[in-house]
């Protein structure tokens, strides 16, 4: 018997559903009749009899809920655990419906499948009863002091949320002060992803991690695992060097023996002079180790020798790159109307944003700027009343600017590279003449060197490094604005001759990609140009490129991801802080966000970075 239906309802053919409170009811039909139609069964006996599907979404909650109250009140409960001198009162299907670990002790052949009482052993008692609560509640509270219970209680019980919830936890209260200790215990719980996130985490976090109490308790094997990762995150190999020593020391006369193993992890050919001679050499354990000699002689003779560097390649000559490094576009100096500028910013391609940085100890415009290892380095250049020899270099991780020793030769409107470790000058302005004149900077000695001249006088010229090869590029000669090329082998030590560009270019925008030496706007003595050009080295000659959306000279030209950028400079009549990004693929050009100062004889370039937006931030502090 079904209730009849009025007909002034409305229709319901197969379903309709009524809502009542939390409780769903959906009514079904399997006839086609019309409510009209629904009568007691037909002659021929067959029944055409409506469903009613009901649905209390809270059911669950409830019931959980009503049974957790029974529990508390010791009804119906089938199993009492022992543990640590507590009891705790439960129902088995409970247990085995959460846990793994309980379904296996009551289902398998197991003596505690048929106790009433089952003892627990090797279990925090307070933590079994919060995961006792949390499996009739599905809810647990997670803290720094009940964690590193929890997770080993809920390893053991095979709750496998509660246990990813904890790891979850302790990735977010990771510090330099407990990364090292999480490392280790998550080692202990074979928590895979938490141990390989806390590791990372030290490597990135190494300078601050060294100046803790958990460094210093490490075992051998941890700080050696930690100082031979090529990912360590330092400003100087120094830092390494140090962090070994303190290590040694806290427990000299168990872990001396450890000296020579150690550091040959240590990449001293890539510690600086001075600290190589004053800090290394006169280390006792050093000297009186005969490996360790060894490896300082190594480093010394890449010191002595910055020619035959490319030959002395070994793991310990290769700069450490940590994982999560990104490349900046840095926009450091410039002028704009009639101020010379200081201030410095730089580009994030991958959030299309700029972000101002510390400001240079000097003003500069007209100045070389190149990026080597993990530093920036300005050099020369013009302040307003004079043209420079001064450079300094910033440090990405600190945020700040050091003085470095000044060039031989004031420069301004000079070429600047990095090639094989060392930064090159070449040609530029001295306040008198234009120059042809080149120099080096080794940063490992802080020493500047001669090198072979230009063939041609060069004074607003720029110069890239490819395959191998320094090649400089236009620039004006006192009297003519210059097409020409030539390029220096530092393996041969001469400058040489190659095909000059179809357009003269004085403050042109010069990089290399892909194989291909990229010259991009200028002036060519009338007027600023927008053109591009590029050499192709296999045919030894200068194919057109399409043009930039704006005219541009003094401006830079840098490429980062496989894209080159052209970064202010001037139009014939105003500074520009426009910046557009050129794409071979498809030899287009885009505008990309614009810089914050307009910029004319800007210098820039690219320089690889850690988390440059979070080291800005903590500075700024």
């Amino acid at each position: 018997m079904f209730l009849p239906v009025k007909s002034n309802t409305s229709p319901v053919a197969n379903e309709g559903s009524t809502v009542t409170g939390e409780d769903v009811t959906t009514v079904t039909s399997n006839s086609t009749q019309t409510p009209s139609d629904l009568s007691p069964p037909n002659m021929s006996g067959e029944d055409i009899l409506p469903q009613a599907h009901h649905q209390n979404p809270g059911h669950c909650i409830a019931s959980f809920s009503a049974i957790n109250r029974m529990r508390q009140n010791v009804q119906l409960c089938d199993v009492t655990l022992e543990v640590g001198g507590e009891t705790i009162n439960a129902h088995k299907v409970i247990l085995a419906s959460v846990s793994p670990y309980f379904y296996a002790m009551f289902n398998d052949d197991m003596l505690e499948r048929n106790r009433d009482v089952v003892t627990l052993h090797d279990i925090d008692p307070s933590s079994l009863k919060q995961l006792i609560d949390y499996a009739y509640s599905g809810e647990i509270t997670i803290t720094e002091e009940n964690v590193q219970v929890l997770l080993p209680a809920s390893s053991l019980l095979q709750i496998q949320s509660v246990r990813e919830a904890c790891c979850k936890f302790l990735l977010r209260q990771l510090h330099p002060s407990n990364c090292l200790g999480i490392r280790s215990f998550a080692d202990a719980h074979s928590c895979k992803e938490l141990h390989s996130r806390s590791h990372r985490y030290a490597l990135q976090n190494f300078q601050q991690v060294v100046g803790t109490e958990e460094f210093l308790l490490l075992g051998f094997n941890e700080v050696q695992d930690l100082i031979s990762n090529s990912q360590l995150n330092i400003s100087s190999e120094e830092k390494v060097f140090q962090a070994v020593l303190n290590w040694i020391k806290h427990d000299l006369s168990e872990r001396r023996k450890h000296i020579s193993e150690l550091m040959s992890h240590v990449r001293l050919p890539l510690v600086n002079r001075e600290f190589l001679m004053s800090c290394v050499e006169t280390e006792p354990m050093v000297r009186e180790d005969t490996h360790c000699k060894e490896l300082l002689l190594e480093a010394m003779k890449y010191h002595l020798l910055p020619e035959q560097r490319s030959s002395l390649v070994s793991q310990r000559t290769l700069e450490r790159r940590p994982e999560g490094m990104r490349q900046y576009l840095f926009a450091v100096g410039g002028g704009s109307l009639f101020a010379i500028h200081n201030e410095c910013e730089c580009y994030n391609p991958k959030t299309n944003a700029w972000m101002t940085i510390a400001p240079m100890i000097s003003r500069r415009s007209r100045a070389g700027v190149t990026a080597l290892r993990k530093l920036l380095y300005v050099v020369g250049g013009y302040d307003g009343e004079n043209d420079l020899s001064s450079a300094e270099c910033y440090n990405p991780l600190t945020n700040e600017w050091c003085n470095i020793t000044p060039m031989g030769t004031k420069r301004s409107c000079l070429g600047t590279c990095a090639f094989d470790g060392l930064l090159y000058v070449c040609g530029g302005y001295d306040g008198a003449s234009c120059l042809a004149s080149v120099e080096r900077f080794d940063p490992l000695t802080a020493v500047w060197t001669s090198c072979p001249a230009m063939n041609t006088r060069r004074r607003y010229c720029r110069v890239a490094v490819l395959d191998n090869c320094i090649y400089a590029l236009g620039g004006f000669d006192s009297s003519n604005y210059q097409s020409s090329v030539e390029r220096f082998d530092p393996r041969v030590g001469n400058w040489s001759a190659v095909p000059s560009m179809t357009s003269r270019r004085s403050s042109c925008g010069v990089a290399a990609l892909d194989g291909y030496l990229y010259c991009i706007g200028g002036s060519d003595g009338t007027m600023c140009m927008q053109t591009g050009e590029r050499f192709n080295l296999r045919a030894n000659s200068w194919e057109p490129i399409s043009p930039m959306h704006s005219r541009r000279s003094t401006h830079e030209v840098v490429e980062a991801n496989g894209y080159l950028y052209a970064l202010g400079g001037n139009d014939g009549s105003s500074s520009l802080n426009s910046v557009e990004r050129y794409d071979p693929q498809v030899n287009k050009w885009t505008i990309v966000t614009s810089m914050l100062t307009r910029r004319s004889s800007i210098g820039a370039s690219v320089l690889e970075c850690f988390n440059l937006e979070r080291g800005l931030l903590q500075t700024s502090i």
